[in-house]
């Protein structure tokens, strides 16, 4: 099976991709895992780290060939504050929970949450369930996402998140999205097993 080794960036291709990837957030965290694209080209992405994909990024085959990935819909959480000063507020608040969050022109995008969608509701938010692609801030999570996968190693999350507090991640929402992901049993670097998928840290790392 044909292999797909690298990542090329949002506007560093220009040629026409021979296939396209739709991926949700979870799945554009991966290091290793057998995927189809939408013209049945099936290949086995086989990168040296987990990379955080992006809508508009394409994976490079052994031939040279181009495959790119789009950002699937999924359930979302859209954050309307009052004004800027209280959304940034919010946005301190998903932060310290190490939360991956997109930042739009009016508003936060969190995946669904209930636990998080009460928490900001008490905030003083408005909270707008929406369905759409999940492309959230990168930074310090993109960096962490393949050493997260390690089945967190290191106790306490220390790694250099900048934050002057030690909160260990126990938000006591170890509640189960519903998302069922048994078709991913190629997935082999993942270990945790997906047709679980606990979420118990609401920030799934790979």
């Amino acid at each position: 099976m044909i292999r797909a080794i690298k990542v090329l960036g949002q506007h560093r291709w220009k040629e026409a991709a021979a296939d396209t990837v739709v991926l949700d957030f979870d799945d554009r965290h991966r290091r290793r895992m057998v995927i189809s694209g939408t013209r049945g080209l099936e290949f086995l992405l086989d990168l040296e780290n987990a990379v955080a994909l992006r809508g508009g990024d394409a994976l490079v085959l052994e031939d040279g060939r181009l495959v790119e990935v789009v950002a699937a819909p999924e359930p979302l959480a859209e954050i309307r504050g009052s004004d800027p000063h209280h959304l940034i507020r919010v946005a301190w608040h998903l932060g310290n929970r190490h939360l991956p969050t997109q930042i739009m022109p009016k508003g936060l995008r969190i995946r669904r949450d209930h636990v998080i969608e009460a928490m900001v509701k008490g905030l003083g938010a408005r909270v707008i369930e929406i369905e759409a692609p999940f492309d959230p801030e990168g930074g310090a999570y993109a960096e962490h996402a393949h050493a997260d996968a390690h089945a967190h190693a290191h106790t306490g999350h220390d790694h250099a998140h900048s934050h002057a507090h030690d909160h260990g991640h126990h938000h006591g929402h170890d509640h189960d999205h519903g998302h069922d992901h048994d078709h991913h049993h190629h997935d082999e670097h993942c270990e945790h097993a997906h047709h679980h998928h606990d979420h118990s840290h609401a920030h799934d790392h790979k």
